[in-house]
C-alpha cells in the first residue's frame, strides 16, 4: 500500500500539545523525506522533569537542548557509537517533551531504504528506532530541523486516524526508570511493530533511565535495534 496523494506537513500547532496526545495521534501518520515515506506504527512519549526515562529529566544540556525549544523540530541523537534515533519535539518552549519514532512500514522509496540497509527483510527496514532513522539517512547534522517545512530531511504528514480498538498502549521498550509508564503507542497486529523488552542494568547504572544512558530495542537484540533512552 502506497502513501496517499497530496501529503503536506502537519502544522506546528499539532506538536504544540501534550506529548501523550501527540504520540497517540502520530500513529498512522506518514514520515516523509528524500523520496522515502514510512507509515508510523509505533512511537514512545518522553516528558521532562516528570519522566526519569527522558533525556530532559534533569536539565538542559548541549545534547538535549532541542527538547527545550519550540515544538515541531527534530531531536536526533547518536547511540552506541554507530546509530542515530529520531524524535519530534512537543509542547511549549521551555517545557521539554518529545516523541520517539520507533517503527513504521516503508510505503514508498523502498529501493532507497534497501540501499541504506541492504540486509534483512523488507518488513524490518524501519522496525526499531535506529532502523527508522537509517531509512531516512538521518544523522546529527539534522538535529533541530523544522519538521513543519517540506525541505526538512524528515517531515510528518497526517494519515487516517487509527481506531481506538487498534491502539496498543503499554510500557516503553528497554527502560528501567519509569518502566511502569504506559507511554508506548503502537498499532495492534502490525508486522512492523517491535517486540517489547524490559531494560537491563549496565555497569551499576540504570540503563535507559537517566540523563546519559537509556536503552530501547527493536524486534531483536542486535545493535542496530538498540536505542539508549
Amino acid at each position: 500500500m502506497g502513501p496517499p496523494a497530496g501529503l503536506s506537513p502537519l502544522p506546528r500547532s499539532f506538536y504544540d500539545r501534550g506529548v501523550l496526545l501527540v504520540a497517540r495521534d502520530l500513529l498512522g501518520c506518514y514520515a516523509v523525506g528524500g523520496g522515502v515515506v514510512v507509515r508510523l506504527t509505533e512511537v514512545e512519549a518522553y516528558g521532562g522533569v516528570d519522566d526519569p526515562a527522558s533525556h530532559a529529566f534533569r536539565a538542559a544540556t548541549p545534547r538535549n537542548s532541542v527538547m527545550f525549544g519550540p515544538p515541531g523540530h527534530l531531536y536526533v541523537y547518536f547511540t552506541y557509537g554507530m546509530h542515530h534515533c529520531a524524535n519530534v519535539v512537543t509542547g511549549s518552549q521551555g517545557a521539554p517533551g518529545a516523541v520517539l519514532l520507533r517503527a513504521g512500514e516503508v510505503v514508498a522509496g523502498e529501493a532507497i531504504v534497501r540501499a541504506r540497509r541492504p540486509t534483512g527483510l523488507d518488513v524490518d527496514r524501519a522496525r526499531g528506532p535506529a532502523r527508522l532513522a537509517k531509512a531516512f539517512g538521518l544523522d546529527l547534522s539534522h538535529n533541530g530541523a523544522d519538521v513543519t517545512q517540506r525541505d526538512a530531511p524528515l517531515w510528518l504528514a497526517g494519515g487516517d486516524k487509527v481506531p481506538e480498538d487498534l491502539v496498543n498502549v503499554g510500557p516503553r521498550v528497554g527502560i528501567r526508570a519509569a518502566s511502569d509508564y504506559p507511554w508506548r503507542f503502537s498499532i495492534a497486529g502490525d508486522a512492523s511493530v517491535s517486540q517489547f523488552r524490559l531494560g537491563t542494568l549496565r555497569k551499576g547504572r540504570i540503563a535507559d533511565g537517566g540523563q546519559r544512558a537509556t536503552r530501547a530495542a527493536g524486534q531483536t537484540d542486535t545493535p542496530d535495534n538498540r536505542d539508549p533512552r
